[in-house]
């Protein structure tokens, strides 16, 4: 799978969040109910001071195989303090980008990152929805580097 090493600068990102593991076995509901949150629950609609339309999907805070999964939308600033604030740190990833059946492809593509031998951080690892098509998204993941 091919990837560029990228440097970004730091993001802000809003939306709404949940604690999982690969392990759960309902990881996959976990993180399907944020997106539902974001979208059919009106999140989406609420959030200030969007940077893009890009949806984002971050993964945080490793500890002990489980991660934060928020999902929302990069801002220029902070304006909605009732939802989760985090932030995406400066600093050097690996850029993919996949396309396909949203759902497909973003799973087959975490597959096969696992299995990269990637000098990883684990700050935070991102998925970036370039636009909203499900069968034939375009999409940038983003992993955070040493």
């Amino acid at each position: 799978m091919n990837y560029e090493i990228v440097n970004l600068e730091e993001k802000i990102i809003v939306g709404v969040s949940a604690i999982t593991s690969n392990d759960d076995p309902k990881m996959g509901q976990v993180i399907g109910e944020l997106w539902e949150k974001l979208y059919q629950g009106g999140i989406n609609k609420i959030i200030k001071n969007k940077a893009n339309e890009y949806a984002i999907g971050l993964y945080s805070d490793y500890e002990d195989n489980k991660y934060c999964v928020t999902v929302g939308n990069e801002v220029s600033r902070v304006e909605n303090e009732e939802l989760v604030v985090k932030k995406i740190p400066s600093g050097k990833y690996a850029k993919f980008f996949i396309e396909g059946h949203m759902q497909k492809a973003v799973a087959e593509a975490w597959s096969e990152i696992w299995q990269m031998d990637l000098e990883r951080s684990y700050k935070v690892d991102f998925e970036e929805y370039l636009n909203a098509d499900y069968d034939n998204a375009k999409i940038n993941i983003y992993i955070a580097l040493r």
